[in-house]
């Protein structure tokens, strides 16, 4: 957990979230300042800044981002229609905190979105 990371601070507890999945590697929240109607995060509990922060070992915690994305899709009732996973990186990226997570966004038809 990095101290002053408002994700480690929301997945320990200190902070509220909207919570919609919790396990031992990520959970998943409603994002504050949503951009379409479905617009969730999906965060890994260990702290890793963004992808360039990623190794071998850190497989694990990709897939289950990516599985419980799937199952929120299917619980929020987007997963027929479509819905769009990003992942911003970085400053250029638009990335505006410093910890990976993927913003899940749909319930209506998506277009340009400035993400961040």
């Amino acid at each position: 957990m990095e101290k002053s990371c408002i994700f480690c601070k929301i997945g320990s507890g200190e902070m509220p979230g909207d919570f919609v999945h919790r396990d031992d590697e990520i959970f998943i929240i409603r994002d504050i300042r949503p951009r379409a109607p479905v617009h969730l995060l999906v965060i890994p509990i260990k702290h890793l800044q963004g992808i360039t922060d990623l190794d071998a070992d850190d497989q694990p915690v990709l897939g289950a981002m990516f599985l419980a994305a799937r199952e929120a899709v299917q619980k929020e009732g987007i997963s027929d229609t479509g819905y769009r996973l990003i992942i911003n990186s970085g400053q250029d990226g638009m990335q505006e905190v410093p910890h990976l997570h993927m913003h899940i966004l749909g319930g209506k038809r998506l277009r340009g979105l400035g993400l961040s």
